[in-house]
């Protein structure tokens, strides 16, 4: 797991509640997941020092987090200017949020991530 996550980077905290969620899940929990989300996300988050750090949340094939870029080619990317207080829709609607590629799939990653915030609160 500590291989997940990355110092400075208050969103690495929601990253590792992520991974350690999927796993935790069953073959058939994780393909479920994979099956409800179908996409590839590409997250790149710059802290307050101005450093970037980047994971993976591969939804269409594997059911798994990774730090790094997407490979094959992510359906989703977005960049954050993460301060760890502010939702997507309003992150998005002021510029703190910036997403390319299937915007309609990035409207899924907010279930996904909420996911984690609710495993990490049990």
């Amino acid at each position: 797991m500590s291989d997940i996550k990355v110092d400075g980077f208050k969103a690495s905290d929601v990253i590792v509640n992520l991974h350690t969620a999927f796993d935790s899940f069953t073959d058939a929990q994780r393909q479920a997941q994979v099956k409800k989300t179908k996409g590839i996300f590409e997250l790149r988050i710059t802290n307050d020092d101005k450093k970037e750090a980047v994971w993976t949340i591969d939804l269409k094939k594997k059911g798994a987090i990774l730090k790094g870029l997407a490979s094959p080619k992510a359906d989703c990317h977005t960049h954050h200017l993460a301060s760890g207080k502010m939702d997507g829709q309003k992150a998005f609607l002021t510029g703190k949020l910036k997403a390319k590629g299937n915007i309609m799939l990035a409207t899924k990653l907010a279930a996904v991530l909420q996911m984690a915030k609710d495993k990490a609160k049990l």
